[in-house]
């Protein structure tokens, strides 16, 4: 997703930023991300110059405690920031777009991925029908008496090692589809996304759906 800050935008922000309270560049850094939901982390490449420029202007002023250098608004700052304050709003609700964007993206995944699964779990399903189904065929056609209680014996023996077969591919299927959903989440929250609660119910509704699935489709 491309930046929401247009030409001169960044400028104004980092003196918004700023008039909320004193920080040093990494803050900057870390609050234009979390602000964006993530879509973009800016680098000290990007930042420190145009701090420099402001402390040009003498819009803010700077000071070296420790090994961080903060910065602050000057009252120059802060009237530039109430002047423009219309053109603000409008950068924030820039941001808000943003964040939104990124949810329903977040919620697009989470159902793409539980219609695969229920996809991979149906052809699971389906597929250790037809193999019993075949083997009880196979059973009933063999010879009888003796012979044929060793085939039955046998197709029964067969059932369940298909069974266990079909058993650890659904469970790393469930588990692939975990760790995957995990790691993505954290990512999205790592860097400062929004989860929002429609977004865990969407989840939360998409797994109840694939478990009833799952339960009738065994119950064929």
């Amino acid at each position: 997703m491309a930046p929401v800050f247009s030409h001169g935008d960044l400028r104004l922000y980092l003196l918004n930023l700023l008039d909320e309270s004193p920080r040093h560049g990494y803050d900057l850094m870390q609050a234009l991300s979390d602000r964006t939901g993530g879509t973009y982390t800016p680098s000290a490449g990007t930042i420190y110059p145009r701090l420099a420029k402001l402390e040009e202007e003498g819009l803010v002023t700077k000071v070296v405690d420790g090994r961080k250098t903060v910065y602050e608004i000057t009252e120059a700052g802060r009237a530039e920031v109430a002047a423009r304050a219309g053109e603000l709003e409008g950068i924030e609700a820039g941001l808000a777009d943003s964040v939104r964007l990124i949810a329903e993206e977040v919620r697009g995944s989470v159902r793409e991925a539980m219609k695969s699964l229920r996809a991979d779990l149906a052809a699971s399903a389906q597929a250790e029908r037809n193999s019993t189904k075949e083997h009880a065929a196979a059973g009933s056609t063999a010879g009888s008496g003796s012979a044929g209680s060793g085939s039955a014996g046998s197709a029964s023996d067969d059932f369940r090692v298909l069974a266990r077969e079909q058993l650890r591919r659904a469970e790393s299927i469930v588990g692939e589809f975990r760790a995957n959903v995990r790691a993505d989440l954290r990512s999205h929250v790592a860097h400062g996304g929004e989860l929002a609660a429609s977004v865990v119910d969407d989840l939360s509704h998409a797994l109840d759906d694939a478990s009833r699935a799952l339960t009738h489709a065994l119950r064929r």
